[in-house]
C-alpha cells in the first residue's frame, strides 16, 4: 500500500506540528512569507505592526469583559470604576470573590486534569526559550486573569495583557520559521503593544519590553517595538479608548533641593517594594500550611478580600478608579496610611491565594497613594518646603512600580507621557534609578523574576541566557573515548597507548567506574622506565573530579578553574561513574566564545 507524500509527513512550523497541514500551494505561499520575513528587517517591522495592533484588539476585549463582570456581580453602572464605587454590599463583597476564586480553581483543575505544564511568561520564554510559548497556555493564562479581576481580586489585567500578546507574537514567529533573536523581538514587540494599549502609552510600552522582556536597547530591535506599540495605541484609540489613561493635573515648579527630596521617596518605596515581594512568598506558605486543596485556596482568599472590601472597596480590581478618586482629595495622613496597608494586603492574598494577575497598575496605585502621604507629611513637617504634592504623588507612582515591577526608564516615560513635564520626568527618572539600584543590591530580583526564583530559576532579566543552558557537556564531549583498568601496570599502558596515539586515557576500576584521569605523555616520563610494573592507579589523576553530561557549558568551565585541568571526564551521574565521554577546556573555550560572539551580535544587530 503506498502513501500520498503531501499526507506522510505532516509539516512543522520551528519543530511544532501544525494540527491541519495546508495544502501544497498555501504551504508554498507560506515558505515565501517566512523567507522574505526572515531576509527583511522591514517585513519584520510590518509583521510586528500587526502584532502590535492585534494586542491592541485582545486589551480591548479583556477590559471590556472585566468591566462587564464588574457591572453583573456588583451592580455598578457601566462607566463606573469598581474601586471608585462608594460601597460595596454585604452578601456581593463576599459572594463575588469567592465565586471568582472557585471558577479560578476549576479552571486549574482542568489544566491540570489535560496534564498541561506550567504556563511560560514572556521573560522565562526570552530567558530561556528563545521566546517560545505556548497560545493555548497565554489563553489560558489571559482568561483566568479576566476571571481574577473580574470577581473584584486586588490584581491588575496587566499580566494577562502582556501573556497574550506575547504568546501571540510567539506563535506567528514560530509559524513563519523566525530566528532565535528575531523570535525574542517579536515577543518583546506583543508584549509591548500590550501595555502601550493599556496606558495609551507607546513609549512606556516600548520600554517596558527593551528593559522587562527583550532585556536590552538596541538599533535592531527598536524599529519593531516601536511599531507594535505605535500600531497598539492607534488600535485602542480607535476601538473603545485606553483602560488605564493616566492625566495628572498641572504641577508647580521644581527647585534643586526638590530633587533629592524625590530620591528619597524612591529609597523609601524600594524598602517597601522588597518587603511586598517578599510577603507574597509569606502568604503562599501560609495558604500551603492550611493543608486545602490548591482548587479551593483562591475561594479562601476571596473571602479575606470581600470582608477588606467592605472596609472600603478601594482594595478590590487594580486600583485604576481608585487612583482617580484619590488623586484630587485631601486625605489625611491616617486615611492614606490605612489605604497603603489595605491595599497592600489584598493584593497579596489575592496573589498568594492564587488569583491570576500581575501587581503593575496595583503598585502604581500603592505608589501613588505612598507619594501623597510624603508630600503631605513633608508639608506638616516642612510647611515652607514648597515641594508640590502631586509631583510627590507621581514620583511615588514611578518608584513604587520600578521597586516591584522593575524598568526605570519604563516609569519615567509613564510620568512624562501622563504629565508631559520634562522637569519632574527628570527628578522620577532620578528616584527611579536610585530605587531601582537599591532594589538590585538587597534584594535582586523584580517580582516576575522572584517568582520564577520560587519555582528553582536563577534568572534575573529576561537577557537570553538559554543558549547558555542549551550548550551543554554532553553536546560538546567527545564520545569515543580511551580507557584502562587501573590495576593495569605502566608497562602494559605504553603497550596500548603508545605516544601519539590519545592524550589522555579514563583510568576504571573494578566495576569499570570512573578512577582518575592521565595524561599519556606522564606514563612515559624517563624516571618511570625502572618502575614499570606499577598499577597505572598510582599516576591517576581527577579521581574525585568529572563533569556531568547535563551540566551547561559555564558551569563546566568553572569545574575546569577550580580543577586546574585542561581536560575532564564526564559520568552519568555522581553515583554511578559511568564514563560516557571527554571534553577539553580549549574547545568549551571556544564554543562557549563563538556562542557568546553570535549571542552579542544578535543583541547589537551587527553583521
Amino acid at each position: 500500500m503506498t502513501v500520498d507524500a503531501d499526507h506522510a509527513r505532516r509539516p512543522t512550523a520551528s519543530g511544532l506540528p501544525i494540527r491541519n497541514p495546508l495544502p501544497a500551494s498555501a504551504r508554498g505561499l507560506l515558505a515565501q512569507v517566512r523567507s522574505l520575513v526572515r531576509s527583511s528587517e522591514i517585513l519584520l517591522v510590518l509583521f510586528s505592526g500587526l502584532v502590535g495592533s492585534m494586542a491592541g484588539v485582545f486589551v480591548t476585549l479583556m477590559s471590556d469583559m472585566s468591566q462587564a463582570a464588574h457591572v453583573l456581580l456588583f451592580h455598578i453602572a457601566l462607566d463606573e470604576r469598581l474601586s471608585a464605587t462608594a460601597r460595596v454590599h454585604l452578601p456581593t463583597a463576599l459572594l463575588a470573590p469567592v465565586g471568582g476564586g472557585l471558577l479560578l480553581g476549576a479552571t486549574e483543575m482542568w489544566r491540570r486534569w489535560r496534564g498541561g505544564r506550567t504556563p511560560v511568561d514572556p521573560v522565562e520564554a526570552n530567558a530561556l526559550r528563545g521566546g517560545r510559548m505556548s497560545f493555548r497556555d497565554s489563553i489560558l493564562v489571559s482568561l483566568q486573569t479576566v476571571i481574577s479581576n473580574g470577581c473584584g481580586a486586588s490584581v491588575g489585567l496587566e499580566a494577562g495583557y502582556t501573556q497574550i500578546g506575547a504568546g501571540l507574537a510567539s506563535r506567528i514567529g514560530i509559524i513563519l520559521n523566525l530566528r532565535r533573536s528575531d523570535l525574542r523581538i517579536i515577543v518583546g514587540a506583543g508584549a509591548a503593544g500590550a501595555i502601550a494599549a493599556a496606558f495609551a502609552a507607546p513609549l512606556t510600552g516600548a520600554f517596558y519590553a527593551f528593559e522587562l522582556i527583550v532585556g536590552v536597547y538596541s538599533v535592531a530591535n527598536v524599529a519593531s517595538v516601536m511599531a507594535a506599540a505605535l500600531a497598539a495605541v492607534l488600535t485602542t484609540q480607535a476601538l473603545s479608548g485606553a483602560p488605564y489613561s493616566l492625566h495628572a493635573p498641572p504641577i508647580a515648579p521644581l527647585h534643586n533641593i526638590h530633587y533629592l527630596a524625590i530620591v528619597l521617596l524612591g529609597l523609601i518605596a524600594s524598602g517597601i517594594g522588597v518587603l511586598v515581594m517578599r510577603m507574597v512568598a509569606y502568604v503562599e506558605r501560609a495558604f500551603e500550611w492550611t493543608r486545602a486543596p490548591q482548587a479551593l485556596r483562591p475561594a479562601m482568599g476571596g473571602l479575606i478580600i470581600g470582608a477588606l472590601a467592605l472596609i472600603t472597596p478601594q482594595v478590590l480590581g487594580a486600583g485604576h478608579g481608585a487612583m482617580k478618586l484619590d488623586w484630587p482629595l485631601n486625605l489625611s495622613m491616617q486615611t492614606l496610611a490605612l489605604l497603603i496597608v489595605l491595599k497592600l494586603s489584598a493584593s497579596m492574598i489575592s496573589l498568594g491565594s492564587g488569583f491570576r494577575g500581575g501587581l503593575f497598575f496595583a503598585s502604581l496605585f500603592v505608589g501613588s497613594l505612598l507619594g501623597k502621604l510624603y508630600g503631605t507629611a513633608l508639608q506638616h513637617l516642612m510647611p515652607h518646603f514648597g515641594l508640590d504634592i502631586t509631583a510627590c504623588t507621581l514620583a511615588g507612582m514611578g518608584t513604587m512600580a520600578v521597586a516591584i515591577v522593575g524598568g526605570p526608564l519604563t516609569m519615567s516615560f509613564l510620568v512624562l507621557e501622563t504629565t508631559g513635564d520634562f522637569t519632574l520626568t527628570g527628578a522620577v527618572l532620578a528616584a527611579c534609578v536610585a530605587t531601582s539600584l537599591s532594589v538590585r543590591e538587597t534584594f535582586g530580583y523584580s517580582f516576575s523574576t522572584w517568582r520564577l526564583h520560587l519555582r528553582g530559576e536563577t534568572i534575573r532579566s529576561a537577557a537570553d541566557v538559554g543558549w547558555v543552558r542549551s550548550l551543554t557537556v554532553g553536546r560538546l564531549m567527545r564520545k569515543d573515548v580511551a580507557t584502562i583498568p587501573d590495576n593495569a601496570s605502566i608497562a602494559e599502558f605504553r603497550r596500548r597507548y603508545p605516544l601519539g596515539s590519545r592524550n589522555f586515557v579514563i583510568v576504571l576500576d573494578s566495576q569499570d567506574h570512573y578512577a582518575g584521569l592521565l595524561a599519556t605523555a606522564e606514563a612515559f616520563a624517563a624516571e618511570l622506565d625502572d618502575k614499570l610494573a606499577r598499577p597505572i592507579s598510582d599516576l591517576a589523576k581527577l579521581k574525585d573530579t568529572a563533569l556531568l553530561p547535563e551540566m551547561n557549558v559555564k558551569q563546566a568551565m568553572d569545574t575546569f578553574g577550580l580543577a586546574e585541568a585542561e581536560t575532564l571526564a564526564v559520568v552519568d551521574g555522581a553515583e554511578s561513574k559511568q564514563v560516557v565521554g571527554l571534553l577539553k577546556e580549549a574547545y568549551a573555550t571556544r564554543r562557549y566564545a563563538e556562542a557568546l560572539n553570535n549571542a552579542n551580535r544578535d543583541v547589537v544587530g551587527a553583521l
